[in-house]
């Protein structure tokens, strides 16, 4: 459910049901009178009450407005019998404490009652007149007294009682009231609880499972999940703080990796270094303590240490290329070029360190037609050869083979350097792009710096290509370079590297 529509209706319900409840509570109450009563209802006597008042208050008025002769006049004493009478009620003038006149026959000590609830009526006011006299008991009826005092013609003071039977009033109306908001209260609080804890534990409850999670991934727990749970605005919350959760897991994670090839490129760097690092202090230290004593020994030494020197440049340039290409910061320079044509001046210039080798390297063209490519002319060679590096190393055939091999499906041109060599074990075919793998084929394992098809790799995925390798021990190899047809997809990291002019 929606936070917003959940507190309005508890809002609502909050007053609604009160009111309500008191309804039901005042009808019950009317109905229960009405029965054990027997008069017609509460409500019924409320209506007799309102015009028992309304006859008095005109009665009294048409008092106030006549002149004070008016009132010893028998028309106008006959005027307020008759208004009177329909509500059961009676009339007493009094002059000078005695009666004067009377719709009903009253003995002395029941006007001087009378009397004495009229002055305390009138002390009270109109509003309180009927509790502060109570009612008076007069020829065997109970009447509530309303006085109207005046003075006669003659100087007289008289006061004229205008009687109602008390049974026509409500006696039970300040119960009824107080019942009501008695009930309107009790009601009322007892639905503001209900809907605060209804209200908070749809609120409360999740909040205190995010705090338990919260917890757990502060202590490191990352594989605590965040569930969904609540109304629609905690739920998007939790799905946040669960992406949030992985996104902190997955970082986590590339950290721990990160570490963990660090810690193994060190290793790496540390071991190959070393053999090269330790033949040329050795082949020094030969030099220094004489044991190459004759000018061919030495100039033997000498060229032992270029090479190994080399070795090591070479290792260090193909460390640094690969973290420049890992970080993403070598620039691509794209042109136009010819397929063929490019993979043929390849073949020309390793041709003769090939033939040296005793291998034979073949173009094997299956396009229909030319095909021009979006190449880093540089970048690319250093594909084919660290390809064509890796081909040798491993090859155990003489004479040897590679074959370049130019095709393409409807979305990309296909770059095959298949060789007739060793062959490589089909559990290290995945990982031969690892930087620092070689695959331990017996007796062929060369010295290397173990990045060369990860460079491959690297710089193919930065023209939007794939390189793969497929091939069977025993066989042969052929590693596989998928390169898109039209323009270059570049990734976007590449092409923001481009623009930088990093390099």
């Amino acid at each position: 459910m929606n936070l917003k529509w959940r507190l309005s209706s508890a809002n609502a319900l909050a007053v609604l049901v009160p009111v309500g409840f008191t309804v039901l509570v005042a009808l019950a109450c009317l109905f229960l009178y009405g029965q054990l009563s027997g008069s017609g209802g509460l409500w019924s006597n409320y209506q007799k009450m309102a015009e028992a008042h309304s006859v008095v208050l005109s009665s009294e008025k048409s008092i106030l407005q006549a002149a004070p002769e008016a009132v010893e006049k028998a028309a106008f004493q006959q005027h307020l019998q008759d208004n009177l009478a329909g509500i059961g009620g009676e009339v007493v003038i009094v002059k000078n404490g005695e009666p004067l006149f009377s719709s009903r026959s009253f003995g002395k000590i029941a006007i001087a009652k009378l009397l004495e609830a009229g002055k305390a009526a009138s002390a009270a006011g109109p509003a309180e007149a009927a509790s502060a006299a109570g009612p008076v008991e007069a020829g065997g009826i109970d009447y509530e007294v309303r006085q109207v005092n005046l003075r006669f013609r003659d100087g007289s003071q008289g006061s004229v009682l205008l009687l109602t039977p008390f049974d026509q009033a409500v006696p039970a109306l300040g119960a009824f009231l107080l019942l009501l908001g008695a009930s309107f209260a009790v009601s009322f609080l007892a639905m503001n609880l209900w809907v605060s804890f209804r209200f908070s534990r749809s609120i409360l409850s999740p909040l205190s499972h995010l705090r338990q999670t919260a917890a757990e991934i502060s202590r490191g727990n990352l594989d605590c999940r965040i569930a969904e749970e609540g109304d629609e605005e905690i739920q998007a919350l939790c799905r946040d703080l669960e992406r949030m959760r992985i996104k902190l897991k997955d970082s986590v994670h590339t950290r721990m990796q990160y570490e963990d090839n660090r810690k193994m490129l060190i290793s790496s760097i540390s071991h190959d270094l070393q053999t090269p690092v330790t033949s040329i202090k050795g082949y020094v230290e030969g030099i220094l303590d004489g044991v190459a004593n004759t000018p061919a020994k030495q100039e033997k030494y000498l060229q032992t240490i270029h090479v190994k020197a080399e070795q090591i440049d070479q290792m260090i340039e193909d460390l640094l290329l690969y973290a420049k290409l890992d970080l993403h910061q070598v620039p691509f320079n794209f042109e136009k070029t010819d397929a063929e044509d490019y993979l043929r001046d390849c073949i020309e210039e390793n041709e003769a360190e090939l033939a040296r080798r005793q291998i034979e390297i073949t173009l094997q063209t299956d396009l229909a037609q030319r095909r021009e490519l979006l190449l880093d002319r540089e970048r690319m060679k250093r594909v084919l050869v660290n390809v064509l590096d890796n081909a040798c190393k491993y090859m155990n055939k003489t004479p040897g083979k590679i074959t370049f091999i130019l095709r393409e499906t409807p979305a990309s041109t296909i770059v095959e350097v298949r060789d007739n060599g060793a062959g490589i074990p089909a559990q290290d075919l995945p990982r031969i792009f690892d930087r620092f793998f070689r695959s331990d084929l017996s007796g062929l394992r060369k010295n290397g710096s173990g990045l060369g098809l990860a460079i491959a790799k690297q710089i193919v995925e930065g023209h939007g290509g794939r390189i793969w390798a497929v091939g069977e021990e025993g066989v042969g190899t052929s590693i596989m370079i998928s390169l898109p047809k039209g323009p270059v997809s570049l990734r976007p990291d590449f092409v923001r590297s481009k623009e930088a002019g990093g390099g």
